[in-house]
């Protein structure tokens, strides 16, 4: 039987989300295996896999903040806001002398904070049940809503002015549901010459970073953190005895208790270092929001 684990993956470019998936399935022998967030195929970086009744944490982690490097190039706006796209406009070399580091923190510094972003047209968001990307290859016209973010780290690494354009490394943390090229775009709309994305690695989700990540030719050999080890990565933890650990996986309540709880979400975890699950508070009681499987903690 296959153990539950959280699996770190550095995903190269080129690969599909969905493509690290089935590599998982194919390299742990089963069909139970999903991810934290999607990266799209030019983006490289972590992707965090669950596998069997760790698939129940996504859940919990796919909400999580995030961090980006990346490179915005100014200049040029493409069709998608990245590097994939067709070129639909391009400045002339002299409209960039105008462009100065001073200008470009004010633009980032605009673009930093509890923000207004509209997404990217060619986005994974779905509308009346098609994803956005869908429609716009289908020769569709896509506008979507504007959406409450929050960035609040972006900063400059290096500024290379070459070729007729200007590359911006870029540091990024950001709250889920971010759009890097949306960053891009609206600071080459700001800044009057255009911009799209480049460069796109995640370093990391929650409390999960990049470091601990293993290659994609690497996933057999690879070890995974335990759901309990995961779950304190990603929550408040709550020690419980054999006796409530065993009222809990019954969906009994304990009574009183509330009071223990660190946070919202808490994973409770038994004397034996098994997750039991994820639970919270329901007035003055502790409950199981999600219980782990017999035999997968």
């Amino acid at each position: 039987m296959v153990s539950p684990g959280i699996l770190l993956v550095d995903k190269p470019g080129g690969l599909t989300s969905h493509d690290v998936v089935a590599r998982t399935r194919r390299a742990f022998g089963t069909r139970k295996v999903g991810h934290a967030g999607t990266l799209d195929p030019m983006a490289t970086g972590l992707l965090v896999i669950g596998i069997e009744g760790a698939t129940r944490l996504l859940t919990y982690i796919v909400g999580a903040d995030k961090t980006y490097t990346a490179t915005i190039r100014l200049g040029m706006r493409t069709s998608t806001d990245d590097a994939e796209g067709e070129i639909v406009e391009r400045v002339e070399a002299g409209a960039l002398d105008a462009v100065t580091d001073a200008g470009i923190a004010a633009g980032i510094t605009a673009l930093t904070g509890a923000i207004s972003q509209v997404p990217s047209s060619v986005s994974a968001i779905k509308v009346d049940g098609r994803r956005a990307y869908d429609r716009v290859r289908a020769g569709e016209e896509v506008e979507l809503a504007a959406r409450q973010v929050t960035v609040s780290r972006f900063d400059v690494i290096d500024i290379r002015r070459e070729d007729g354009v200007v590359d911006v490394d870029v540091v990024v943390d950001c709250s889920s549901g971010t759009y890097i090229r949306a960053l891009a775009r609206d600071l080459g709309a700001a800044l009057g010459v255009g911009g799209h994305l480049t460069v796109l690695r995640r370093t990391r989700v929650g409390g999960f970073a990049i470091a601990d990540a293993v290659g994609i030719d690497a996933l057999s050999d690879a070890r995974t953190l335990t759901p309990a080890e995961a779950a304190a990565r990603t929550m408040p933890v709550l020690p419980v005895t054999a006796d409530e650990a065993t009222d809990l996986r019954h969906g009994k309540r304990l009574h009183g208790q509330a009071g223990r709880l660190a946070g919202p979400e808490v994973a409770a975890i038994d004397p034996e270092g098994l997750l039991v699950g994820v639970v919270e508070a329901r007035g003055k009681d502790i409950k199981s929001a999600m219980n782990m499987p017999e035999g997968q903690r």
